[in-house]
């Protein structure tokens, strides 16, 4: 079903096929065989368009791609830290795998001038290009394999662009350090979270308000209350530090 669709009839181009696969071979260091999996990842969900019924974008490949990203890096910290225990190893993995060092990720290797969107809420937008590198990786997934898979991922991604020890040094759990900073001033800090999409969405989003000693603080959005939460609280921080 998948190589039947029309991607021109929906208003979504793409560069001819020879100078898109340049530009997948070019992140990859291999040539692509099955562009459609690599087209389809490149579709954000604010691009979505039916096919049989069927909403086209690329947020199942995300879903795949994140259970590969998780399954290669897991083993690659394993073997890489064989001294460490399974909680240091967790820590790491999830400071590699979240949005922010995955957006990262996706602007170092090019991947972002590769993402189709339409109208997008700016205040969300900085997840969509970690998003979409785990779409890439379900891309190179079905098309490659797993070997080839984690061959990107290991020797292309984190051999390559990935600085462990600064990784290490990343605090990213800004709801964390705003709970430690609230308790070591003796400030009370809520989190007020609620869904703001439309009920019947597949895609809900959420947006979250922090409020310290009664004051509004921090404001943040996102596809997930744990992300929401986080944005917000990374407002805050920043409020708190001015």
């Amino acid at each position: 079903m998948c190589s039947k669709i029309n991607f021109a009839a929906h208003q979504i181009t793409f560069e001819n096929d020879k100078s898109f696969k340049k530009s997948i071979k070019r992140v990859t260091g291999f040539r692509p065989g099955k562009l459609i999996f690599y087209k389809l990842a490149c579709i954000h969900r604010s691009a979505s368009f039916y096919h049989k019924k069927k909403l086209v974008n690329n947020e199942r490949l995300e879903y795949l791609g994140d259970a590969i990203l998780g399954a290669v890096v897991a083993e690659y910290l394993y073997n890489k830290f064989p001294q460490k225990d399974e909680g240091y190893l967790t820590k790491l993995r999830a400071k590699l795998v979240n949005g922010q060092t995955l957006t990262e990720l996706a602007q170092r290797t090019g991947l972002d001038q590769l993402l189709y969107t339409r109208s997008i809420d700016l205040e969300i937008t900085h997840h969509i290009y970690g998003d979409f590198f785990e779409a890439f990786i379900g891309a190179v997934y079905l098309d490659k394999g797993y070997k080839a898979a984690r061959k990107f991922i290991i020797h292309g991604v984190l051999e390559q662009l990935v600085d462990l020890d600064e990784i290490k040094r990343k605090e990213t759990n800004y709801k964390s350090l705003l709970i430690e900073w609230a308790q070591k001033n003796k400030n009370l800090v809520k989190f007020e979270t609620n869904c703001i999409s439309n009920e019947n969405s597949h895609n809900p989003e959420f947006e979250t308000f922090v409020v310290v000693a009664n004051e509004n603080l921090g404001q943040g959005k996102g596809r997930s209350k744990k992300e929401a939460e986080q944005n917000a609280a990374r407002e805050a921080l920043s409020q708190l530090d001015e």
